[in-house]
């Protein structure tokens, strides 16, 4: 992460944006991290809005690895206390992330991989000029799913 100003991060249950923290701050580094959440499953961003832990009463997402409705309580300390904000995602916007994923670098992403990816083109002005950086993480995408995103659609949940 040295030298990277920004690194964008999904969150499902917490794991792996809080493995992003421990790291930043075990090398001791100033990276920003950011969140990613789907906007049909905004527990998380919502939590860390408002400082206090929500839960919602759906997360209706093609990205079932962000499909969270009630956030970890220990994930959200850590949250609250390491990330700098956290970036909501379209169901739209998360499909163009999984096309541009497969057009442009031949990579297969499922949608709560491809998510990072979303948010990052949905922030390119805020970052325009910043090194910044995106988890790339997740192939588990079936064939149909990737079909529909492919022709341009957005799957149900």
């Amino acid at each position: 992460m040295e030298g990277i100003d920004a690194v964008y991060v999904p969150v499902g249950l917490g794991s792996g944006i809080c493995g992003m923290i421990a790291a930043r701050d075990a090398l001791g580094l100033s990276t920003e991290i950011v969140g990613v959440v789907a906007d049909q499953a905004p527990a998380y961003a919502m939590s860390f809005a408002q400082g206090e832990m929500i839960s919602t009463p759906t997360a209706d997402t093609f990205a079932d690895g962000m499909s969270g409705r009630v956030p970890h309580p220990e994930a959200m300390a850590a949250i609250w206390k390491g990330v700098g904000r956290i970036v909501t995602v379209s169901e739209r916007e998360i499909a163009e992330a999984v096309r541009v994923y497969v057009a442009d670098t031949h990579n297969l992403s499922e949608g709560a991989g491809a998510a990072s990816l979303a948010a990052l083109l949905k922030d390119r002005d805020r970052v325009a000029g910043r090194r910044v950086a995106v988890v790339l993480s997740g192939g588990n995408l079936d064939a149909s799913r990737l079909a529909e995103i492919l022709a341009g659609s957005v799957p149900a949940p």
